[in-house]
């Protein structure tokens, strides 16, 4: 496929509510790094779904085990078991080992979306704060950091720092303290006696790919071990290769008590989330205390099962940090020339910076879109790049060339 120039569509009408501001582009049908819209115009995909597209649109080996179980089973509840539930749980354990602490083959807790996964790791931080840690009834408090980003359900957007998410949905839910991201001081300062756990993303996404500083991570793991609070990494776009590794907290070598997984889970075929952890930390949750009837269903597991196999191989966390070297390089340069003020990230993940005197991240993206790239803003003059993991070196060069005539 080649990218051709796009036609500008209205802002969609009718009955479809308003909570997103889409680039004016309505897709149809999509393979590896490229989609195709209504009227046969192509693009190159630098979004994948917000990393739930590591392994690029309709990506062989995931859409044949989503076919195949179509045809046998695709939810039972969890009312019963299925003969996939448990190797899934088994599969995915496997793989997190590096990521979790302790001896014992970590746990695992199937859910949906990843802003459920975050919902579940809450709980269950807080209901072993209270009967583990002994944190008096009620007085449960968890360490954020500023910038953060978890998802969009109240409890979550009751500790972020985002106005455009937090304004109007009060009263907001308490326990949480706020600190700032990638200051180990300023976290070490929040956590006391009600502290049950420190919840962080290990890079933060929707801040613009924001990297912490080369200590920080095994500081917040030296703290929590000193306080005897509970770590939960939140690796929901930055796990399952987007940054050349499985999982993001393996550049730092270190390895959380929570881990809560996502979008790529899924392969973009269907929402699939988990929660995989310290089976002291997730036992504490008992039947009846946590559920989801769509949690762990047979579709999911059957993706989730192809998902982990292609992982295991290694070579999209390779491509990711081959390419990604590549990718950072040549975003650099547009740095050192002038047309961005600067770039962040790692693997195939960047942030770049545009000088708001020159345009919005929005005006960049809707240029990139006439030019038959796909990407996405935030935070003003802010846009990042999550192209899929199988991108080629060609199709990568053509979108940096792309962008700098953009910028141009």
């Amino acid at each position: 496929m080649t990218a051709t120039l796009p036609a500008r569509g209205a802002e969609t009408a009718g009955p479809l509510a308003h909570n997103y501001h889409p680039l004016p582009v309505t897709l149809t049908s999509g393979e590896g790094a490229w989609v195709r819209d209504v009227e046969g115009n192509t693009y190159l995909d630098l979004l994948a779904g917000y990393s739930a597209l590591n392994f690029g649109h309709r990506h062989p080996a995931l859409t044949a085990a989503a076919h195949a179980q179509l045809d046998r089973l695709t939810l039972s509840s969890r009312a019963f078991d299925h003969d996939l539930l448990h190797p899934f749980a088994a599969a995915l354990s496997d793989l997190s080992r590096t990521v979790v602490a302790g001896d014992a083959p970590p746990m695992v807790l199937p859910m949906n979306t990843g802003a459920e996964a975050v919902e579940t790791a809450i709980k269950a931080a807080r209901k072993w704060g209270y009967e583990v840690r002994g944190v008096a009834p009620e007085q449960a408090t968890i360490v954020v950091a500023s910038g953060n980003f978890h998802g969009r359900t109240t409890t979550i957007v009751s500790f972020s720092t985002d106005p455009e998410a937090r304004d109007g949905f009060a009263p907001h839910t308490p326990g949480f303290r706020v600190v700032p991201f990638g200051d180990a001081a300023a976290l070490r300062d929040a956590v006391d006696e009600t502290t049950v756990a420190v919840l962080l993303e290990p890079i933060q996404g929707e801040q613009g790919v924001v990297v912490p500083p080369a200590g920080y991570w095994p500081a917040v793991r030296e703290i929590c071990d000193e306080a005897g609070v509970l770590l939960v990494a939140d690796e929901i776009q930055s796990g399952l290769g987007r940054t050349g590794t499985t999982f993001a907290l393996e550049l730092w070598d270190v390895r959380a008590d929570l881990v809560t997984l996502g979008k790529a889970l899924g392969g973009g075929v269907l929402p699939v989330s988990a929660v995989v952890g310290r089976p002291d930390v997730l036992g504490v949750l008992t039947p009846g205390t946590h559920g989801s009837t769509f949690g762990g269903n047979p579709l999911a597991c059957a993706v989730g099962l192809a998902v982990v196999a292609e992982l295991r191989t290694g070579v999209h966390q390779e491509r990711a940090r081959v390419l990604g070297a590549h990718l950072h390089q040549r975003l650099t340069s547009l740095v050192d020339a002038g047309l961005l003020v600067g770039v962040r990230g790692v693997g195939l993940w960047a942030g770049l910076d545009v000088d708001p005197a020159r345009m919005t991240g929005r005006a960049l993206c809707e240029r990139l879109l006439r030019l038959g790239v796909l990407a996405k803003d935030t935070h003003g003059s802010t846009i990042r790049l999550a192209p899929p993991l199988v991108i080629d070196e060609a199709d990568l060069d053509l979108a940096v060339d792309r962008l700098t005539q953009a910028l141009r």
